[in-house]
């Protein structure tokens, strides 16, 4: 989707009558039958009902391979050889392809990819939570965003590394594999140095930060919002702005190190503090002082500040530009197979109105 956002032509192959596994991962559903899910993440592409067992979609497949600048595809190893769509083969015939495969846990495992399971294995889900309770998945299929993102840096790098050779690159340099499990792993970052670095395991801190002090959630006397202070400067600015001059003054919390040591007595004391007024008095005292803090906010209030549509999604990224909704199964078969490549070239930027 996002490489559709920017303007690639997308061609989605789906199973005919079943297609995408998200299609049915509802409710909610759209007034057309559409689940939710499948609309989040499908806008900008075709829909192409092909049978792997069928020669002639076979056929259909391979030719549209042949032409293609890039092949996206998710299936456990050995699966698409088995009905030929073998890629160092595919590679070679089409010098100018890209490949990219996205598996759960890399081409030597047979193990289906769930990004819930994930999160589980790449420490994830220990780090999230409150101390005292259970481990928490992120309420976004995170590792699945992240993922795709991961896949869509690696498709443009191959494409600007290939556009910008003086002759074609081999076929390894061609071939990408992103899996789930790596971009996990690779997106603990802080967390994961944390551990490099002690020797011990991550623990859960909740709301609150492993690294930072004052970083966390805290009740205001109508509702929460959050004090993310990054720096000392910051730590002398809010205690100040919050009328606290002893914290500010307090020589063993100038430190972000000395506030980490003393967390308890820092938290309590913003705590009772912040309890006596509403969120908006210490906020607008917050922003003033060029402290970063937040309400937290309802999932519908976050996107009421953004362009989106219950059709096509939260708006494209950059300059990216909707012109296609998110498709019925097999809804451009009949074109994809006519090959009317002017669907895509005379498609208008949906409207406000249309979206």
């Amino acid at each position: 989707m996002m490489l559709g956002d920017l303007g690639a032509s997308v061609i989605k192959v789906e199973r005919p009558a079943v297609g995408d596994d998200t299609r049915g991962w509802g409710p909610p559903f759209a007034e057309d039958g559409q689940s939710a899910y499948f609309l989040s993440c499908n806008r900008n592409k075709v829909s192409l009902a092909a049978n792997f067992s069928d020669e002639v979609d076979r056929e259909l497949l391979f030719s549209l391979i042949r032409s293609a600048d890039v092949v996206l595809e998710n299936y456990l190893p050995g699966v698409l050889a088995k009905y030929g769509f073998d890629a160092e083969l595919l590679l070679a015939q089409n010098p100018r392809l890209i490949w990219c495969t996205i598996s759960g846990f890399g081409p030597d495992s047979q193990r289906p990819g769930y990004d819930f399971v994930v999160q589980a294995e790449s420490g994830w889900m220990a780090m999230t939570g409150e101390p005292a309770g259970e481990p928490m998945k992120a309420g976004v299929a995170i590792v699945d965003v992240l993922s795709g993102k991961d896949a869509a840096i690696g498709i443009l790098a191959a494409l600007s590394a290939r556009d910008r050779a003086s002759s074609p690159l081999p076929a390894e340099r061609r071939r990408i594999h992103v899996t789930l499990a790596s971009s996990a792993v690779a997106s603990l970052v802080n967390v994961a140095q944390n551990t490099l670095v002690s020797g011990r395991p991550a623990k859960r801190w909740g709301n609150a930060h492993a690294n930072l002090v004052p970083y966390q959630l805290f009740q205001a006397s109508d509702r929460p919002f959050v004090l993310a202070v990054g720096s000392d400067a910051q730590w002398v600015a809010a205690a100040r702005a919050l009328h606290m001059d002893g914290l500010a003054n307090d020589p063993e919390l100038r430190t972000n190190a000395g506030r980490l040591a003393a967390r308890e007595r820092v938290v309590s004391a913003l705590d009772a503090q912040l309890a006596t007024a509403p969120a908006s008095h210490w906020m607008s005292l917050l922003d003033a002082a060029g402290v970063p803090c937040g309400l937290v906010r309802e999932v519908h209030e976050a996107i009421s500040d953004v362009s989106a549509s219950a059709r096509t999604g939260v708006s494209p990224l950059w300059n990216g530009t909707v012109r296609i909704p998110p498709p019925a199964l097999g809804e451009h078969t009949v074109t994809v197979r006519e090959k009317k490549w002017s669907l895509f070239d005379d498609l208008p930027i949906l409207s406000d109105g249309d979206v």
